[in-house]
């Protein structure tokens, strides 16, 4: 057993799956797998995008592969799982980071952005990671867990002054389908966690940053928004060794600002 911290954070040499990893939340973790040596796939809709991330990302001497898809759709999800069969035997981390958000007033709510929401940021993680199975378990144990996880958001930890009825529903369900995956998964060889991020720059918080992130900031008790190391950072801890014992846990990333009034 060693005590080393090179031993006990390091990822190098692993293999991971970021869904959504063109950009925002999604490319944050990914940059941080490939600067440490794990070989990334991401995923988008957008080829173009996503095939530049890749390249951006890989152009420090890492390994990150595009491979675009629609994870919401059936179709989609079957293609991107089929491509990376081909290519690997073994998944080491899958981070289900693709989402969606809808904003709009209770009773001008429309149907399509409800199931929309719901499908991509539940279902999408759901199906995935079932798919995703052959490969999560391959190599996989109790004492050295492969690991999944998911992206919540504090708007499943506490009720957002926003009119985001869908997103706030949807990511409370990712936390507790995680807690379920963590309990039915954990004797196949996975660890199953989220993250629950705070606002971060990312295209679904432009909107919102750009008219209130002095009020979030002010707010907070860390005075800030998250930046990209802190995504990393924790993406980055609970892929290692050093939490391999770490199961079914929402950890909010936010700088404590869910803890008083939004």
């Amino acid at each position: 057993m060693s005590f080393s911290i090179n031993e006990l954070f390091s990822v190098a040499g692993k293999t991971a799956v970021v869904t959504g990893g063109s950009r925002g939340i999604g490319k944050m973790i990914a940059e941080g797998f490939v600067a440490n040596g794990v070989k990334t796939y991401i995923t988008a809709r957008k080829a173009d995008a996503c095939q530049a991330t890749a390249e951006e990302l890989s152009a420090s001497g890492g390994t990150c592969i595009a491979i675009p898809a629609d994870l919401a759709s059936d179709e989609g999800r079957s293609a991107f799982v089929a491509e990376l069969k081909k290519r690997e035997e073994s998944l080491d981390i899958l981070v289900n980071n693709a989402g969606a958000a809808w904003g709009a007033s209770f009773e001008d709510y429309p149907d399509e952005g409800y199931d929309k929401v719901m499908d991509i940021n539940v279902r999408a993680i759901f199906l995935l990671t079932r798919d995703l199975m052959p490969l999560l378990t391959n190599g996989a144990s109790m004492a050295d867990p492969h690991r999944v996880i998911n992206i919540g958001s504090i708007d499943g930890l506490s009720v957002s002054t926003t009119d985001n009825f869908a997103y706030g529903a949807s990511k409370a369900a990712v936390h507790f389908l995680t807690k379920n995956l963590a309990l039915r998964l954990a004797p196949k060889g996975l660890t199953v966690n989220a993250i629950a991020p705070g606002p971060f720059e990312s295209k679904m918080m432009e909107a919102t940053l750009a008219a209130h992130q002095e009020r979030i900031e002010n707010g907070n008790p860390l005075g800030r928004i998250g930046n990209p190391q802190d995504m990393a950072g924790l993406a980055l801890y609970l892929s290692s060794a050093a939490s391999k014992y770490l199961n079914g846990q929402i950890i909010a990333l936010d700088g404590g600002s869910h803890l008083g009034t939004r």
